[in-house]
């Protein structure tokens, strides 16, 4: 009789604490990550293998630029986590909007000139991008991309010649490298991981002299008012850790 008492009442406090005799797995749970479209492929992989690695959670991925991004979470969206292409916008989530926590630089890269594998215009180099009649496509100003692209022209002396050449004004560098493999752009500036295998056919890559380039440095944080903050912190210790061996192979430089 003791026992069946004892087993009876260790049920009934079970009960209260919300526990199960009858185990259903781990309690479900998820995150929204904001990240910078030049992510899209390397936290497509850190994702899932968050993800495996964490039974119940699940990532839900919001690709863009970065200003746009920050933007969204300074107006409400529900983000958990931000990782940007620029400290720019990061600065501004942290200081115009809700606010971070666990900021941390985790990756970083450098930029290039794409062509259409054909190279119809002959371009070889940075200089070549101030010739006349070339159709140039790069990301907007306040995009990262778009503003080191800017960058990059001041530092090689062409900024005028070039963005005269400019036909588009992008979203974001995923649109460049559209309009360059589309042909309907004889060059564009991205980043060097955005000339990923699927690409590899339609374009083709110029690198940019490390004298006149940009290294683009990458942050992540959790973002203030997040429901799952601990679960986020635990995404950014893992971009911050098993992560980088992911970044390395899609490209990225170490912080």
């Amino acid at each position: 009789m003791r026992r069946i008492a004892f087993v009876a009442a260790l049920a009934m406090v079970l009960a209260a604490c919300g526990v199960s005799g009858n185990a259903e797995g781990p309690s479900e749970a998820g995150l929204t990550v904001s990240g910078a479209a030049s992510l899209t492929d390397a936290f497509g992989d850190i994702g899932a293998a968050f993800e495996g690695e964490n039974p119940g959670v699940t990532l839900t991925f919001n690709f863009g630029p970065s200003d746009g991004l920050a933007t969204q979470i300074n107006e409400g969206a529900p983000v958990d986590v931000f990782a940007s292409a620029s400290p720019t916008w990061m600065d501004a989530v942290q200081d115009e909007g809700p606010g971070v926590s666990g900021r941390a630089d985790f990756a970083k890269n450098r930029l290039a000139i794409i062509v259409p594998s054909d190279n119809p215009a002959g371009i070889e180099g940075i200089d070549d991008l101030a010739e006349d009649d070339i159709a140039l496509v790069i990301a907007a100003e306040g995009v990262p991309a778009g503003d080191y692209a800017r960058e990059i022209f001041a530092n090689a002396g062409i900024a005028d010649a070039a963005m005269a050449n400019v036909v588009s004004n992008a979203e974001d560098v995923r649109t460049v490298v559209t309009a360059v493999a589309s042909g309907d752009a004889d060059a564009g500036i991205v980043y060097v991981t955005d000339v990923t295998s699927d690409v590899a056919d339609p374009v083709r890559s110029i690198e940019i002299p490390d004298e006149i380039n940009v290294i683009a440095t990458y942050p992540i944080a959790v973002v203030s008012g997040s429901e799952e903050a601990d679960l986020a912190q635990r995404f950014v210790d893992y971009v911050l850790g098993p992560g980088q061996e992911v970044l390395a192979e899609h490209g990225f430089l170490p912080a």
